[in-house]
């Protein structure tokens, strides 16, 4: 379908339906920073904790009514979804505000930002405002849904910020873990003033209540140009790495569900496995995957456990393995990978993200490459301890078995892992 009217600045317009789909997107090119969408919920204006920021370290709201589904990238467009179920948000909550952020650059960078408000069953658009003329912001309030009368209207804002994710987020009430090593900074002028705070007599202040672990806004994009990153230097390096891939199926199978606006061919079936091979330092090596229900172990060897298997994909939180850091003196290789067990022949339809979290330091994410052969298992990260330094190196590699070989073969022969492979089911 065509592009919906563009709305204007300060303009509303009632929200037909409760599951909805909030795309940010832009236009990606030499020199044009990234963006990310983020949704915070407010009460009076305000967050009521921490918890109230939904973005791509903290990606789900615990009502369930806000969720961060991440990027895309489809020729040069890239989108940031954030899916919002209106039927969950808390009664309480009276605004659910709707932000893009810049990152490493500002919007004036940025071209054709817009945000779009979608019916996740349907597909259709709901809204659409397309924020011009961004100079020095690196944040904006593009829009936000809010109640009247019983219910949710949407509203183009288009509020630009130039103190970045981390201004804007203070503003509303959330508490910033700012790097330690950065000089303090007088923030930059707003381009346009905040929403006033409510006025109150002046009392004296209470002390502060013990509050959560501050929100942090770190994170590290591994790129083609950029491809490794060391966790030990980022701090994290204890605990357990959460690591997560998501996926979206591109909208040319026929026959289509939708559970949150996230597509899934009903007649395909697909399934992607998340995999690792792993060389432990004792000379050990094995697989932990589904088939054959190698699920691995996280607090004996390998210390790697999958999660489980997902066969929905993007319906729930995608498939997810946990490596015990605690035990990285253990490791001496680890190479993540995912196959295509069943719903397609290769990954080209595919959209997927990678997500590594460590519990301390922050989060790498990569997204996988526009696939142009008939693959059906890529290597997407390997893992390597380099003198008790755990280094992340960004794969993305399609492969492509020979007839007769199994993905699980073909992966091993390409990183000369060599272990015996005999066919197994789940």
């Amino acid at each position: 379908m065509g592009a919906a009217m563009s709305m204007s600045k300060g303009s509303n317009t009632p929200v037909p339906t409760a599951q909805l789909r909030v795309e940010l997107g832009w236009r990606s090119g030499p020199g044009v920073p990234d963006a990310d969408a983020s949704a915070l919920l407010l009460v009076a204006g305000r967050v009521r904790s921490d918890g109230d920021f939904v973005f791509y370290n903290q990606p789900v709201h615990s009502s369930e009514a806000v969720r961060h589904e991440g990027k895309r990238d489809a020729g040069g467009r890239v989108t940031d979804t954030l899916l919002v179920d209106l039927a969950r948000v808390e009664p309480a909550v009276e605004t659910v505000v709707l932000v893009a952020s810049a990152d490493g650059g500002t919007f004036g960078q940025v071209p054709d930002l817009y945000i779009e408000v979608r019916d996740a069953a349907r597909g259709t658009v709901v809204a659409r405002f397309d924020n011009a003329g961004a100079s020095v912001e690196t944040a904006f309030v593009l829009g936000e849904f809010y109640r009247r009368q019983g219910a949710w209207k949407f509203r183009a804002v288009g509020q630009g910020y130039s103190s970045g994710l981390a201004g804007l987020a203070t503003d509303f009430g959330i508490t910033v873990d700012e790097p330690q090593q950065a000089p303090a900074a007088r923030p930059a002028p707003r381009t346009t003033p905040p929403p006033a705070p409510p006025v109150a007599p002046p009392v004296t202040p209470p002390p502060p209540a013990p509050s959560a672990t501050p929100v942090r806004l770190t994170k590290v994009t591994l790129t083609k140009e950029a491809p490794s990153v060391s966790l030990t230097k980022q701090g994290g390096t204890s605990g357990a790495l959460r690591v997560n891939l998501n996926w979206q199926v591109h909208k040319q199978f026929s026959g289509w569900a939708s559970k949150l606006g996230r597509a899934v061919a009903q007649h395909s079936d697909l399934d992607l496995d998340l995999c690792a091979l792993f060389e432990l330092s004792d000379g050990s090596k094995g697989v932990v995957q589904s088939l054959g229900n190698a699920f691995g172990a996280l607090h004996q060897p390998p210390f790697i456990h999958l999660d489980g298997d997902d066969r929905t994909g993007a319906l729930s939180s995608g498939e997810n393995l946990t490596v015990n850091l605690d035990h990285k003196q253990a490791f001496r290789r680890i190479l993540i990978f995912v196959t295509i067990y069943a719903g397609a022949r290769s990954f080209a339809d595919l959209h997927a993200t990678v997500t590594l979290t460590p519990a301390n330091g922050a989060p790498v994410d990569f997204s996988l490459d526009e696939c142009t052969v008939p693959s059906t298992v890529c290597a997407l990260a390997l893992i390597t301890n380099n003198g008790g330094d755990l280094i992340v190196q960004r794969e993305a590699r399609y492969l492509v078995p020979a007839r007769g070989v199994s993905p699980q073969r073909t992966v091993d022969q390409a990183y000369n892992w060599g272990m015996n492979w005999t066919p197994g089911r789940k």
